[in-house]
């Protein structure tokens, strides 16, 4: 499985986490709305803040003049993060206005997503909506103008449908209506249920059941719903603990962003994933470690040692 990142997305993310001028990682003090999404503990989170300039009459022509982001995730999650803030920037557009901002037009920006990563750019889209219904709960903007339910962005409490990721049948149900989601890939690829052990998919009340109960129910298998995700090789059942390319990919993403990363920042050096192949995965050093002199004994004693040691004991680890 390999993610296939767009230039622009791969030099979002770098000038991002080196903190270029321009760019938007980082949290306002005192924001006019925030908002939050995802959770660190299913391996992404965001939280987004902004800040207005106040319509000195109708706070429904607030202007947004800031905008930022803290994001706990991928390559992925950070540049669509970095997206979204520039875009409603660039637009100068009040807090109602950005809500046209949709997962679509972060993708669009990006000049594409893999389509295993699209769930990052709906992480950003519903972060926003939060911290717009924050805005307008603040501003005494009557919620309901906004097409936003009053509920939608409290937690989305209910029966648990996806364990691995901790999704409810209340936010699936949601999206799937929102997002037209029609197969179990597409709902895995956007909000990540059904992604890991897969014993979602088909349960009673599962993702397909759902998906019946909002599309109605096709006769013989749905069409898709065995197709593997984009990049994955069709394959024989996985035997007693194997890793499925998903698992596999953001266990390595977790090692990478919880203990590679952070050991090579300590002494200002970084690395940056760029393609996983089976137990391949193609690196690219950065910072204080690009051209250094001992790159491959870090490559190979730090961070593939770290990788075997943490995820799969078969993985290399290749430079680029």
């Amino acid at each position: 499985m390999a993610w296939q990142y767009s230039e622009k997305t791969k030099q979002l993310f770098m000038d991002a986490v080196h903190g270029k001028p321009g760019t938007h990682l980082g949290e306002i003090e005192n924001p006019d709305g925030v908002g939050e999404h995802g959770s660190i503990s299913c391996g992404d989170a965001m939280r987004f803040t902004f800040r207005v300039e106040r319509h000195p009459t109708d706070p429904r022509l607030d202007k947004i003049t800031e905008a930022k982001y803290l994001t706990f995730g991928c390559t992925s999650a950070i540049a669509s993060s970095e997206a979204l803030c520039a875009m409603i920037e660039e637009r100068g557009c009040s807090p109602i206005e950005a809500l046209e901002v949709t997962n679509e037009d972060i993708v669009d920006f990006l000049e594409g997503l893999p389509t295993q990563k699209i769930h990052c750019s709906v992480m950003g889209a519903e972060a926003l909506e939060a911290a717009v219904f924050n805005w307008a709960q603040l501003r005494g903007v009557p919620t309901e103008e906004l097409g936003i339910a009053p509920t939608m962005h409290e937690e989305d409490e209910g029966r648990l449908v996806c364990k691995c990721f901790n999704i409810t049948e209340p936010y699936l149900q949601r999206k799937i209506k929102e997002l037209n989601l029609k197969t179990i890939p597409e709902v895995t690829n956007a909000v990540k249920a059904g992604g890991a052990c897969m014993a979602c998919h088909h349960a009673p009340g599962g993702l397909q059941d759902m998906l019946d109960e909002a599309w109605g129910k096709r006769d013989g298998s749905a069409a898709g719903d065995d197709i593997p995700l984009l990049g994955q090789r069709p394959s024989a059942p996985r035997g007693e603990g194997e890793l499925s390319p998903y698992q596999f990919a953001k266990q390595v993403e977790h090692v990478m962003e919880t203990e590679v990363r952070p050991m090579l920042k300590r002494d200002g050096g970084d690395v940056e994933i760029v393609d996983i192949k089976d137990r391949l995965i193609y690196c690219q050093l950065a910072g204080a470690c690009h051209g250094c002199a001992g790159a491959s004994m870090t490559l190979k004693l730090m961070i593939e040692k770290t990788l075997k040691e943490q995820v799969d004991d078969r993985i290399r680890v290749v430079a680029i």
